[in-house]
């Protein structure tokens, strides 16, 4: 498969105006800074400054309202609101006021947005033709672009003749056949069903490996998403940022206790519960201690730091997940995950002991 022409994104297809405002060698990757958005009395993002390197793949992840959406419809050039202030720097241009026909990006919604009376192929082709691009450069970028999707066969069929997941994957071509600095994918797994969500992140992940040069912006509403495909993940909390680093950096190491929640279940206690007398920790007052539930091991009655009754047992498979009430917290269960088949076989009602290393141990804000 010829992947090359793929494989650096931008450098063939920009309109003219636009390629001609490209500096040779100018960097790759998104720079905004200072970005507010406001509609009415509501600012949906505030003084958000944020800088995306080229060849990352960058999830943003929030809840609904946090202002995601609304960033990436600023990068794409959507944006029309009462109060809008901030800069946007792509590929080493200044497109805040350029229109988002002249930006050169790649977009990818939820809906997928193919045209029923067109082929695949013609759906991928559409870009092109607008642009002017002749008939044989369109016929080998559409094929290449088709064969990097894993649809190298399917040119002639109709859109209504595909799977959700192959619908998604000629969306993706077209986004990609036009070579945009930057892809922009919205909520790009979200129709799709539980199974084929998992095969259609791990083809997406893959596909950035085989274009590094490739910048990603997927904004998702699902932490495995975050976790899975991103090289960063922002998280964001009221149109500013909560936290932004790894998907590692973000679940060991989370700023407090939003960011620890948004990324998978935490355990939040009180450093004196958490800790023993004698540790420095233990009289922290303006913090809790984050565990998360696979970091605790349910162990015989008296040989655990923490001390307890087994309230419920969840069975997910290879994974159990259980619900302990402690001695210490009576109101608050803590969540305890634990292999099948590994150590005690918790029951409901057994009084139980919780033990963990102090170093799976993160304090943080509240």
């Amino acid at each position: 498969m010829n992947t090359a022409s793929l494989a650096h994104p931008g450098a063939l297809d920009a309109t003219p105006d636009v390629a001609g405002a490209a500096l040779e060698g100018a960097p790759g990757g998104v720079q905004i800074e200072h970005l507010t958005v406001r509609f009415g009395t509501r600012t949906v993002l505030d003084d958000l400054s944020l800088t995306i390197e080229r060849g990352e793949l960058l999830t943003v992840l929030g809840r609904s309202g946090c202002g995601k959406t609304t960033l990436l419809r600023f990068i794409a050039g959507f944006i029309e609101a009462d109060g809008l202030a901030g800069t946007l720097t792509v590929a080493g241009r200044d497109l805040t006021h350029v229109p988002p026909h002249r930006r050169n990006l790649g977009l990818l919604f939820q809906s997928y947005a193919l045209f029923p009376h067109l082929s695949v192929f013609e759906n991928v082709a559409f870009g092109l033709r607008a642009r002017g691009i002749s008939t044989k450069d369109i016929a080998r970028r559409v094929a290449d672009a088709l064969k990097l999707v894993q649809l190298g066969d399917s040119g002639h069929v109709m859109p209504a003749q595909l799977s959700g997941g192959m619908q998604q994957r000629v969306a993706l071509a077209r986004a990609l056949v036009i070579e945009p600095d930057v892809l922009l994918l919205d909520e790009p797994l979200s129709a799709l069903d539980a199974n084929l969500r998992a095969s259609v992140r791990s083809e997406l992940k893959a596909l950035h490996e085989r274009l590094p040069n490739l910048t990603i912006v997927c904004v998702t509403h699902d932490q495995d998403d975050a976790l899975v495909l991103s090289d960063r993940t922002l998280l964001m909390r009221d149109g500013r940022i909560a936290q932004l680093g790894t998907p590692q950096q973000l679940y060991d190491q989370p700023n407090d206790g939003f960011v620890a929640r948004y990324l998978g279940a935490a355990n939040l206690l009180p450093p004196n519960v958490a800790f023993p007398l004698g540790d420095a920790r233990h009289d922290v007052r303006d913090k809790v201690a984050c565990l998360r539930p696979e970091g605790m091991r349910i162990v015989p009655l008296g040989e655990g730091h923490l001390h307890g009754q087994i309230a419920s047992v969840e069975w997910y498979g290879a994974v159990l997940s259980v619900s302990v009430v402690l001695d210490a917290m009576p109101n608050d269960p803590v969540l305890v995950q634990t292999q099948r088949g590994h150590g005690l076989t918790p029951e409901k009602g057994t009084r139980i002991s919780l033990r963990y290393e102090a170093d799976d141990v993160v304090l943080i804000q509240p």
